[in-house]
């Protein structure tokens, strides 16, 4: 079927259904008309029954033109996936992060502009003219810390779960390091660790666990009653979504791994219906000031994708602000049209396929 052929608005998203779904569904072939909302179904068709599942939202002006789950949060209890099932972030987590800097920034406790060493000063020489700024644009030359964690102990904690790695703990392998990948701000290469070591910051400026800050300043002034940044030893997710890997023709659980506690770069827990109302803290300054949300949504940086940039926490595409997750057991994407008002979101509970396609094409339903 050619672009000349989607002549009417019924034909086009049939067009859009069929190039979106072919990698994810096997009845995707069908070009007959259908409403978006029906269309997002067809898109979505992978996730339905007794497999991993999938919440998506989409939201234009406010109003939700879609929110609708698919299969399963937890396979063994055969739960069913909500609109309030909560999905570990991953590095959606990293918009968060960022807004907590800027927060503070906002109240005068730190500036982006800082060393990190004036807030982190066991970290080496090396790291010396690294600055806020640089962590959250990944342009700091951080060494990659999954790169460097022993493979069997760490500071005499096994390498087993008994005890995950949190930000503290990265902060110490950091420390180890006489190197840096290149000058800071001379490039860009994405960095866990970076964000790992903005939430230790976020710590020590406001005197507060990083996750009690997103709490009191985020969570709690929005309403994202059931977001949590997550470690074990801490209050549980509500209505959890556990994460999950195809293995010889099999879903099994694969939940959690060493470094699924380290919050700064993917902690947080939440749904697509507390999503929503961060979205749409997000066009005004109810939460972070004018200045702040255009200091997060400036491209301040190419990124290693020559179509993308990057701000704070948020990638840059054309009209797009947009960012995804992928865990051990997860794949998500949230993507934001500013101009148009509009935003979709796919959280799932399974490690493959990534949703960013699947959620343009979604996006791509809803243009007027």
């Amino acid at each position: 079927m050619t672009d000349v052929a989607c002549i009417s608005r019924q034909r086009r998203l049939a067009c859009i259904v069929v190039a979106a779904v072919l990698p994810f569904a096997a009845e995707a072939g069908s070009n007959r008309a259908q409403t978006p909302q029906r269309a997002v179904d067809t898109i979505m068709r992978a996730y339905s029954g007794a497999v991993p599942g999938a919440s998506v939202l989409v939201v234009s002006h406010g109003k939700a033109l879609v929110r609708k789950a698919y299969g399963f949060s937890d396979l063994e209890k055969k739960v069913a996936a909500t609109p309030a099932t909560n999905y570990r972030l991953a590095s959606v987590t990293k918009q968060f992060t960022a807004a907590s800097i800027l927060l503070l920034a906002q109240d005068g406790k730190l500036s982006i502009d800082d060393r990190i060493r004036k807030w982190l000063p066991t970290l080496p020489e090396t790291d010396a003219a690294i600055t806020i700024r640089h962590l959250l644009t990944h342009t700091g030359g951080l060494i990659d810390y999954e790169d460097i964690m022993p493979d069997h102990e760490f500071e005499g904690v096994p390498d087993d779960l008994s005890r995950q790695l949190r930000d503290i703990d990265v902060l110490h392998l950091l420390e180890k390091e006489r190197r840096v990948y290149f000058p800071p701000g001379t490039a860009y290469r994405y960095s866990n660790g970076g964000y790992s070591m903005l939430a230790l910051i976020v710590e020590r400026a406001s005197r507060k666990t990083f996750q009690a800050f997103l709490r009191e300043r985020i969570f709690v002034p929005l309403g994202m009653r059931n977001t949590l940044a997550y470690v074990r030893e801490g209050p549980p997710v509500p209505n959890r979504a556990f994460g999950y890997t195809l293995l010889d023709g099999r879903w099994q659980r694969t939940d959690q791994s060493l470094t699924s506690a380290v919050l700064g770069d993917g902690g947080i827990y939440s749904s697509i219906d507390d999503l929503a109302k961060w979205d749409a803290a997000l066009y005004d300054d109810r939460l972070l000031s004018d200045t702040s949300r255009k200091l997060a949504f400036t491209p301040w940086t190419k990124t290693d994708d020559a179509t993308v940039e990057y701000g704070f926490g948020w990638r840059i595409t054309g009209e797009t602000l947009w960012h995804s997750g992928e865990t051990i057991g997860g794949r998500n994407v949230i993507v934001r049209y500013p101009k148009r008002h509009l935003t979709v979101i796919v959280l799932t509970n399974r490690n493959d396929p990534e949703p960013y396609r699947m959620a343009l094409a979604i996006g791509q339903l809803f243009e007027k």
